[in-house]
């Protein structure tokens, strides 16, 4: 299986970074390759001026074209997800997501904002026909201490064990995905077919 990661925060050190850290390595402990993108890996004058034909973009594309799941976690700013992956997102075509099954996540400052993965990052990720959307998940701030020096940063247990569930369901669910058949197979068995009128 194969899984791309996208990280949405434009800050090198991030919450909603931790989150993703922490699942890929979940996800590499049971066999599931992981690609990683961050917002700030892409060019600013791509995004700023869409460039749709841009390597970076091109090369999220075309990993996105061949995984199983897509993991996509964002802080929230102003009550919504952060601007530079709403750009990201908008240089992919309409059916980018067709086939993928998604975990969004997000993290911010009160549990106020926790609306705000199905309010605003699930409708684009729709938008883009995700065959399967998982509930996803919302972490306050203070459920997720930075690591001082080399120490990793700390999940409150109740994150954790919510984070372990919902990737135990994203694995489940991209194992059980009905896997696309490829054209020249199917124009093949229907040529080598028997018919009878």
């Amino acid at each position: 299986m194969l899984v791309v990661s996208l990280g949405g925060s434009p800050s090198q050190r991030s919450r909603s970074g931790v989150l993703l850290e922490r699942s890929q390595r979940w996800l590499q402990q049971h066999g599931v390759e992981v690609v990683s993108y961050q917002v700030r890996d892409f060019p600013a004058e791509d995004l700023l001026h869409a460039r749709f034909d841009s390597p970076k973009v091109v090369d999220l594309l075309a990993q996105i074209e061949n995984a199983d799941g897509l993991l996509i976690a964002t802080p929230v700013y102003k009550a919504s997800f952060s601007g530079a992956l709403k750009t990201v997102l908008d240089l992919l075509p309409e059916r980018a997501l067709a086939h993928k099954v998604v975990l969004p996540m997000a993290t911010g400052g009160s549990i106020a904002h926790m609306l705000a993965v199905d309010y605003a990052l699930k409708p684009v990720l729709s938008a883009l026909k995700a065959q399967e959307m998982l509930h996803g998940i919302f972490a306050e701030d203070s459920q997720i201490a930075y690591g001082e020096g080399s120490a990793q940063a700390q999940l409150t247990p109740a994150l954790q064990q919510r984070l372990d569930e919902a990737l135990e369901q994203f694995h489940s669910a991209m194992a059980r995905r009905p896997r696309p058949l490829d054209p020249h197979v199917l124009n093949e068995r229907l040529l080598s077919a028997r018919w009878s009128i």
